[in-house]
């Protein structure tokens, strides 16, 4: 997104990249549809971006969630809003909008330079003037010259795809302050028992409402569905907490959340219907027939309680009701950064002017995931990396005293 509107303003712009070919981490959020933005009110998609919501409004201001979908529109991916909200283009498929973009980029004169790694050890950062970096590549070491620099090197999750992080020392070591990368819409450890991750890994708890403290300290409840991994827990509703559940882990050494397993009916209700006595039947299909509870979920009940305990509560109807519609479990630590879908952390914004220029450096500029902000999942991620790419673009034309970009055109 930079490169198309440094390009459309006039500049002369060269893409460097690691990878054998561009856009490998968009292409992986298409796999399952490509959800480019949302249709919420802009009020409210800014308050998703938690303590960075200031800053990334106005990057929305420049480049909105309607001008994502102006801008796949006119690259031939005509979009449509889900019934979540969410907007995806009609193929729900990344690869035919990218080659489209590929192809309107070259045209505007851009060129691409494949495994093109940065070398940026011992990189000095430009006070003023030209840019100087050197790069690993099939032929041999490069150094290149330029009249400005956009750095949009990613985070760390998912470092196959080409963001491996690698950048964070060397900036730091120039003067640029950096906070510490950190698993951004991620999975938990729990620690569960041998038979629960054993016989129920991978099964998805469906319609069930996660509640915990969010980020700031406020309640965060929402219906939705996860998944019991082998150490834990994952999935959108758990991704969707993850900002202040590993804010939780990291202050207090663990976090704790309660799902209700039957949000569809009253603790009263429950308890009224487990009440009724079972008479020969097990508790397996007590629970199944009057709770509808079975399989993971009533793995999950018993789980963390001992067989002692367990004979002992399970007889009581107010204690089972109880922990269906608020069961607590203790997360232990996020999962590892490269698993994560994104990256909290990375160049503090206060380092940047408002042209997402470095202060002590103005030819160079940063976008997308490596600066310390952070979005859930549903197109709020995307829709604020393609933002800053143009903001930081238009920063750096003001810097070199170009014209500003004028409005990219259809393919």
């Amino acid at each position: 997104m930079a490169a198309e509107v440094l390009a459309a303003g006039g500049a002369s712009v060269d893409l460097f990249d690691a990878m054998p070919s561009v856009g490998r981490k968009f292409l992986l959020a298409g796999k399952g549809g490509l959800n480019l933005t949302h249709a919420e009110a802009i009020e409210a998609f800014v308050g998703r971006y938690g303590e960075q919501a200031d800053a990334v409004g106005r990057w929305l201001r420049a480049w909105s969630p309607q001008a994502v979908r102006d801008w796949a529109d006119g690259l031939g991916a005509a979009t449509f809003v889900g019934s979540s909200g969410k907007v995806f283009p009609h193929e729900m498929k990344a690869a035919p909008l990218l080659r489209a973009w590929l192809q309107r980029l070259r045209r505007a004169g851009v060129r691409f330079h494949m495994r093109h790694r940065w070398l940026p050890e011992s990189w000095v950062l430009p006070a003023d003037g030209p840019v100087s970096l050197r790069f690993a590549t099939p032929s041999g070491e490069q150094v290149v010259q330029a009249d400005a620099l956009l750095l949009a090197l990613g985070g760390a999750s998912w470092s196959r795809l080409g963001s491996d992080g690698r950048w964070v020392p060397a900036l730091a070591a120039a003067g640029v302050p950096v906070a510490p990368l950190q698993p951004a819409n991620c999975g938990f450890d729990v620690g569960w028992s041998e038979y629960l991750a054993s016989h129920h890994a991978g099964a998805p708890l469906k319609n069930v409402v996660l509640r915990c403290a969010g980020p700031a300290g406020q309640s965060f409840e929402r219906k939705g569905e996860c998944v019991l991994t082998a150490t834990g827990l994952e999935g959108n509703l758990v991704y969707a907490a993850s900002a202040g559940l590993r804010d939780q882990i990291q202050h207090q050494g663990h976090a704790t959340l309660t799902l209700d397993l039957r949000p569809d009916r009253s603790l009263d209700e429950l308890q009224q219907a487990l009440a009724r006595g079972r008479g020969a039947r097990s508790l397996a299909n007590h629970l199944r027939e009057h709770a509808g509870i079975k399989g993971a979920a009533a793995a999950l009940l018993r789980e963390g309680v001992s067989a002692e305990d367990w004979a002992r509560l399970s007889k009581d109807a107010a204690w089972l009701a109880g922990r269906i519609k608020a069961l607590p479990i203790t997360l232990t630590a996020p999962r590892p950064l490269d698993e994560a879908i994104s990256t909290a952390g990375g160049v503090r914004l206060e380092a940047l002017d408002a042209g997402l220029c470095l202060r002590q450096a103005p030819r160079v500029a940063l976008a997308g995931e490596m600066l310390d902000w952070e979005a859930p999942t549903g197109g709020y991620l995307l829709t604020a990396c393609l933002a800053s790419g143009a903001v930081a673009a238009h920063g750096l034309l003001s810097v070199l005293g170009m014209p500003q970009a004028a409005p990219v055109e259809p393919a």
